[in-house]
């Protein structure tokens, strides 16, 4: 629809025809989850435009039910099945955007009529539908966007919802010592999480279906939300001898196919990853609307199109109480590609620490070694996540190393942010990684530094008290001076490796011990990270009983 759309605004005399296979053109797909959940209480409110209101305002020919089954390449001609029977249209120029298709795992019973997808509006009804005559229980295969927002929808209308994620963790592009934060709050919003297990099968009941896992769990549901991710719908597009890889259009900086007069965008397309260069699909709105956009630019515009651009895969969703959002690569993407990069951690409040109602976000940072080029950054928190990820991913458009980020000059009130705001401190703290001054070491890292190190405690005594790793020396930040022979008494020529509970106190510290001379490092993220990075085993690492500060 932005093609056509835009079509129109360049060419007003150009007959322009839109062929859409379901029963609604335009409709708020990432609305869907707020219908099932009673938030958005009428689905008319997501169909943002009909087929009536788009020939009134831009004089487009759009007809539904009609489902294109075939291309003819030389002819430039379409076959269509609709309700009456089957056209024959003719074109000059061709816009592909046939969307995903739900992923159909490998589970027996997948067929039941329980089992609902969310991709229609359609879908939403049904689903608002059985929640409304007494759902009680449900099960949702997925713990992706889709997937957690279907499960908190339907757990605010006091349905007992069990997830389910094949995955080691939920929300599997996140980074893994934030999913753990937002894996907690499932827990929270009383979600039964089960993650890093299958379904193997779906047991098909007279009042309710049971899903059994591949551990041998058992779980009732009287409605069973789909939601394993998605797959390009262009086997007909491949039949027209359209080129793919791995089942998505290949298409150029202009959305050009391998055919000509033949252009695609949107979910069914390969996209080229700007941090990485993998070649992959992008399923976010943003990217398709804009690509739509510029395809007319080219179809119309006689070569004076801009480039489509690659995808930073910047994405949201709200979990409860939280915000997650991500843009550019992760870890998995970056090793992957074999891109050397370097992780920062930090827990920065969202706004003054003064003004009611701070709170921290937490924040990781890939920047490239040896130049500190932004590649990535994620974040989690009840408030002002979207900002500081957005800021982030226009940085990482604009080539900006990490360093950079200190420069911006970003709106500060005490309601709002801070002086120093969290993507000010993203900056200092690469700067300081980039120039040497600050020294990291990681949460993945335990277990060997345990070993070879003196792990050096330097919070509080009560907090020190409360968790801490065993065998750690504590010695708050403010008596280290006077307290550096014991350091070294204790350390016996090993190295250091300091932490508190996010990392400001201990790089305070690092700074200390290396003008004493020190092998030091500071915990990335300090004790925030390292709790939630090791989650299920945290109360093996930390002792709790018994401690005595030094």
């Amino acid at each position: 629809m932005s093609a056509a759309a835009r079509a129109r605004r360049l060419d007003e005399s150009a007959e322009i025809i839109v062929l859409e296979k379901g029963p609604e053109v335009s409709f708020a797909n990432c609305g869907l989850p707020y219908h099932v959940g009673g938030e958005i209480a009428d689905p008319e409110e997501l169909l943002l435009q009909t087929p009536q209101t788009l020939r009134a305002s831009l004089d487009l020919d759009v007809r539904t039910h009609h489902e294109v089954v075939s291309i003819d390449p030389v002819a430039r001609t379409v076959r269509v099945v609709h309700p009456d029977g089957q056209d024959t249209i003719a074109y000059d120029a061709l816009v592909l955007a046939p969307g995903a298709v739900a992923v159909r795992p490998p589970v027996d019973g997948l067929d039941s009529p329980r089992v609902r997808t969310l991709r229609t509006v359609a879908d939403a009804v049904a689903l608002r539908s059985a929640v409304e005559s007494g759902a009680r229980s449900a099960v949702v295969l997925g713990a992706g966007f889709i997937g957690l927002e279907a499960a908190e929808a339907l757990a605010q209308e006091g349905l007992r919802v069990a997830v389910v994620e094949l995955a080691p963790h939920v929300l599997p592009p996140l980074e893994r010592e934030l999913a753990a934060l937002v894996r907690a709050e499932l827990v929270r919003l009383g979600i039964d999480v089960h993650d890093g297990v299958a379904a193997s099968r779906i047991d098909t009941g007279a009042d309710a279906d049971r899903v059994v896992l591949a551990d041998g769990t058992a779980l009732d549901a009287d409605l069973i939300v789909l939601s394993a991710g998605v797959r390009p719908d262009t086997a007909f597009a491949e039949a027209a001898g359209i080129a793919t890889q791995r089942g998505a259009i290949v298409v150029d900086a202009h959305g050009r196919t391998s055919v000509p007069g033949i252009w695609a965008a949107g979910d069914a397309t390969v996209s080229t990853d700007a941090v990485t260069g993998a070649a992959r699909p992008v399923a976010l709105a943003g990217p398709a609307n804009r690509a739509g956009r510029l395809i007319a630019d080219d179809i119309l515009g006689a070569g004076t199109a801009r480039a489509i651009p690659t995808a930073v895969g910047t994405a949201i969703v709200r979990v409860g109480s939280l915000t997650a959002a991500l843009t550019g690569a992760n870890r998995a993407t970056l090793d992957a590609a074999g891109i050397g990069y370097r992780t920062l951690h930090l827990h920065p409040n969202q706004h003054a620490g003064y003004f009611p109602g701070a709170t921290s976000m937490h924040v990781v940072v890939h920047v490239r070694a040896g130049d500190g080029l932004l590649l990535g950054a994620q974040a989690v928190g009840a408030d002002g996540v979207d900002k500081r990820i957005d800021v982030i991913a226009t940085a990482i458009r604009a080539g900006f190393a990490g360093e950079d980020l200190i420069d911006l000059d970003l709106a500060y009130a005490p309601p709002y942010g801070q002086a120093k705001d969290a993507v000010n401190l993203v900056g200092m703290v690469a700067e300081n990684v980039a120039e040497g001054r600050l020294r990291l070491w990681y949460a993945d890292e335990l277990d060997e530094v345990s070993q070879n190190a003196l792990i050096l405690d330097v919070r509080s005594r009560a907090e020190y008290a409360r968790g801490h790793v065993a065998g750690a020396l504590n010695v708050p930040h403010t008596e280290l001076r006077d307290r550096i022979a014991e350091v070294t008494e204790a350390a016996e020529g090993r190295p250091v490796r300091v932490l508190c509970a996010a990392g400001v106190r201990s790089n305070i510290a690092h700074r200390a011990l290396v003008g004493h001379g020190f092998d030091s490092a500071s915990l990335s993220g300090g004790m925030q990270t390292l709790e939630a990075w090791h989650d299920a085993d945290i109360s093996r690492i930390l002792v709790t009983e018994g401690a005595l500060a030094c």
